[in-house]
């Protein structure tokens, strides 16, 4: 087949290599071997990759241009860091053009991992003009949508990937109040409209599965939005963390277009799904090796340390493991959560040996989801929610030692990122495009 995409591993010596094979020709990328032994070699390279071995590729890459993208509604850049390694594995190298959030310590946070140029601590509505004509796939731009900010103006037509993943609450099934009529799901056209504006070569917007169940029918208004400014490739579908090996049951619903014409060599997101389809991993693939580094229970720095219990939680986790239990019975549970709640995660405790739940944005409460350590009486750090979304210990959430990130940053930034895993495989077919 002529869009068959083969992803192969290999051990050499003290490295473990990835072999990217498409119709461009192969593309090796490697890491120094940091794994657990009697590992697969696939298992062993992205293990060594979340313990902080850096990823080399030939040197090929250095001679072409790099690839320069922005990224709204960036958080701290999940998706980002997937497009990075999309790059790699292809034999490109990616230049952090700019990012937008509301969020300025997200910002720094992104900067300080990409190097990122230009951060654009504002509202991503307030960067464009635009306005749509028509609804759901015969929507129009009345007038081709304009860039308002002078310095992301200049821009205009340098962008190879404009990168999008705009707040998805309104859409998540945990949102019961405004879900699929949420106003924040128009920002979601609001990205499309930024990347069209910027005239970028090809335009990634990510969120919930559910965004295609929206009362505002976003994702058919975007696809034809995109359509009629000239992406004559367009595809979408949902990619989930532990068919690509991961130690997370997260899925994202990917939306992406290209410039170029369509071809038939190309390569589409269930063809990535297929090709790079692993056994799921386990919790403890993900965080085991961070047991043994810490000289008590956990460790000192921000990252590696939980919030004080409050007595409640304090027993209701102490109930968990004196019995042996993975979720919490109701005599040990708030009133609220009794006689046929709808979350029996809540106060669970995750298992060792199987993928997690969803993080979430709660994960250092154990009244706000599954996060109840394993084999700790504790919830999960940052540091392993970072590894259980597929964040290297190379990525740094600590802008400035001297004043560490609040726990309420640091559970946003890893809760609402996509995971960087996920980025990879949504932005290979582009990265093969280019």
């Amino acid at each position: 087949m002529n869009n068959e995409l083969l992803e192969t591993y290999a051990f050499d010596g003290p490295n473990v290599v990835r072999t990217l094979n498409a119709a461009g020709g192969p593309c090796s990328s490697g890491v120094e071997n940091r794994a657990d032994k009697n590992l697969p070699a696939a298992a062993a390279w992205w293990q060594s990759f979340l313990r902080g071995a850096k990823v080399y590729t030939d040197a090929n890459s250095a001679a072409l241009p790099p690839l320069r993208s922005v990224d709204a509604f960036c958080g701290c850049g999940g998706l980002t860091l997937g497009a990075t390694q999309a790059a790699i594995a292809t034999g490109r190298l990616l230049e952090s053009v700019a990012a937008i959030d509301v969020d300025g310590d997200g910002l720094a946070v992104h900067q300080a991992n990409f190097g990122t140029k230009l951060l654009m601590h504002t509202n991503a509505s307030s960067l464009v003009d635009w306005r749509v004509r028509g609804e759901g796939e015969a929507s129009r731009f009345a007038y081709e949508p304009e860039i308002l900010d002078e310095d992301l103006a200049a821009e205009v037509g340098k962008i190879d990937i404009f990168l999008a993943g705009p707040p998805c609450q309104g859409h998540s099934n945990l949102n019961n109040k405004t879900r699929r009529e949420d106003p924040r799901n128009l920002l979601y056209i609001t990205a499309v409209a930024l990347g069209v504006g910027l005239q970028a070569k090809s335009i990634v917007m990510e969120n919930v599965p559910e965004v295609v169940n929206d009362k505002s029918d976003v994702v058919n208004t975007a696809k034809a939005l995109l359509k009629a400014s000239g992406y004559e490739w367009i595809d979408s579908g949902v990619l989930a963390t532990d068919h690509l090996g991961g130690a997370q049951t997260r899925k994202r619903y990917f939306l992406i277009a290209s410039r170029v014409a369509a071809s038939e060599s190309d390569v589409h997101i269930k063809d990535v799904a297929k090709s790079l389809k692993q056994e799921p991993r386990p919790l403890s693939w993900a965080i085991g090796d961070l047991l043994h580094d810490f000289t008590k229970e956990i460790g000192t720095t921000i990252m590696d340390t939980t919030p004080t219990m409050s007595a409640e939680n304090a027993s209701r986790i102490k109930h968990l493991f004196d019995n042996d239990l993975y979720e919490l019975p109701d005599t040990e549970r708030p009133d609220s959560h009794k006689n046929g709640h709808t979350y029996p995660s809540v106060y669970g405790r995750m298992y060792w040996n199987k993928p997690s739940q969803t993080i979430t944005t709660g994960f250092l409460t154990p009244g706000r989801g599954r996060h109840v350590h394993p084999i700790r009486p504790r919830v999960i750090t940052p540091h392993e929610a970072a590894r259980i979304q597929t964040f290297p210990d190379t990525f740094s959430f600590v802008v400035d030692a001297k004043v560490p990130p609040s726990r309420a940053g640091l559970q946003k930034w890893i809760g609402d990122a996509v995971p960087p895993l996920l980025g990879y495989a949504a932005t290979l077919p582009l990265m093969l495009r280019m």
